[in-house]
């Protein structure tokens, strides 16, 4: 990182007598100017082999820096431009948060009622449209009756992540409901079959009605729209392999979420203006609901529990995870899938944010240089996330 750190010093004496000087505020009160972070930028994708990259950052609550860089399509040599649509992944659960207290808002549903309260009949026993419909394997686990909104939210249904990453492939609750954080898809999906079936209306409905079309976010979508067509980006695994785009997915809230730099910059300006939402919502998305003790999100370290990010107080809000700074506490979401890592992370108090959209995998090896740089960012937990920086090795 010797040469980055250079290139970033120089940049920053030089950037300032360039046409497009102007400053990007960051958390600790120091400055970049943004040919400054641009260049930095370029050379972090040079060092992982980054294909696309887009970014935003946030002062004021608002987006003050928004580039786009490299290829949405490197073997027909197609830019990445900010109207490009990108895989949202799971940044589909912070926006379906956001649906969710919505409708708690309006009184639809309550964060602690059961959710099979609200059924007159078990979730297991209605017919599957769809594959994520299929409750029957619930039957066997009573206790899921127990779970609530709120449980859904913040990852602690006992749910798997995906029945498909089970050795049997079959769903179940893994433990007591509400006893500890496990990232949970199948938590959130089951919360969304749910709403569907109290309001008798999609989840593509109720988000273009209470998020995408108020905030004007025109290019967003949980299902694959036609005029998607004309611009899209395809994936990149880790190895640089171009990965097939998937368009055929029903509409799931916690993973079919397609969007553009541009659009989800609009839904984070909302976020940290607190549109949309009454004050007590946002005060509750926000808010620690579990404490994190996991070495890591995902994987063996899943089921590890220690100390590791007790400084950071790391913990699960409503659909976004939460860490405390000297600057207010930061919350973040990740999303990553078929190729595609994206992160975002704001600090609602300073009122700086910054996003972070790739088609690569690999972009999780610069995701903590870039928030360094972009707006001193040294909160988010990066290991635990296991976006290891290309130049570190982690025994």
């Amino acid at each position: 990182m010797k040469h980055f750190f250079l290139l970033i010093f120089f940049a920053g004496i030089f950037g300032v007598h360039s046409q497009n000087a102007a400053l990007i505020k960051r958390l600790d009160g120091s400055t970049i100017s943004q040919d400054s972070l641009t260049s930095a930028i370029k050379y972090l994708m040079n060092k992982a082999d980054v294909k696309g990259l887009a970014i935003t950052v946030f002062n004021s609550k608002k987006p003050v820096y928004m580039n786009a860089f490299g290829f949405s399509d490197v073997e027909n040599n197609k830019k990445l431009d900010l109207h490009t649509n990108l895989y949202g992944a799971s940044f589909s659960k912070a926006v379906f948060a956001v649906v969710v207290m919505k409708l708690v808002d309006e009184g639809v549903i309550s964060l602690d009622k059961p959710l099979q309260s609200y059924l007159p009949k078990s979730i297991y026993e209605y017919e599957p449209k769809v594959w994520h419909e299929d409750f029957k394997e619930l039957k066997d686990y009573p206790e899921y009756t127990k779970i609530t909104a709120r449980m859904c939210l913040d990852h602690t249904t006992g749910l798997p992540n995906w029945r498909w990453f089970e050795s049997d492939e079959k769903l179940r609750i893994k433990f007591e409901p509400g006893s500890r954080y496990s990232y949970s898809g199948e938590g959130l999906t089951y919360l969304q079959v749910v709403l569907e079936k109290i309001t008798r209306k999609p989840l593509e409905e109720l988000a273009q009605e209470r998020v995408f079309k108020p905030l004007g976010m025109t290019a967003s979508s949980y299902k694959w729209q036609e005029k998607f067509e004309k611009d899209y980006a395809y994936g990149y695994d880790e190895e640089g392999k171009k990965q097939e785009k998937d368009k055929d997915n029903a509409p799931r809230g916690a993973g079919t979420l397609e969007t553009t730099i541009e659009d989800y910059s609009k839904f984070l300006t909302a976020i940290l203006n607190k549109k949309i939402l009454s004050s007590k919502s946002y005060k509750e998305l926000f808010s620690p609901q579990i404490r994190i003790h996991s070495k890591n999100q995902f994987g063996p370290g899943a089921l590890e529990d220690g100390n590791w990010y007790d400084n950071l107080e790391l913990s699960y809000g409503l659909g976004w995870g939460l860490v405390k700074s000297p600057y207010g506490p930061g919350a973040f979401k990740e999303g990553q899938g078929s190729g595609f890592q994206n992160y975002s992370i704001v600090f609602p108090d300073k009122g700086i944010g910054m996003l972070i959209m790739s088609n690569s995998y690999s972009t999780g090896k610069i995701i903590k240089y870039l928030l360094e740089t972009g707006i001193q960012d040294k909160y988010t937990p990066w290991e635990w996330d296991q976006y290891i920086p290309y130049d570190k090795v982690i025994k």
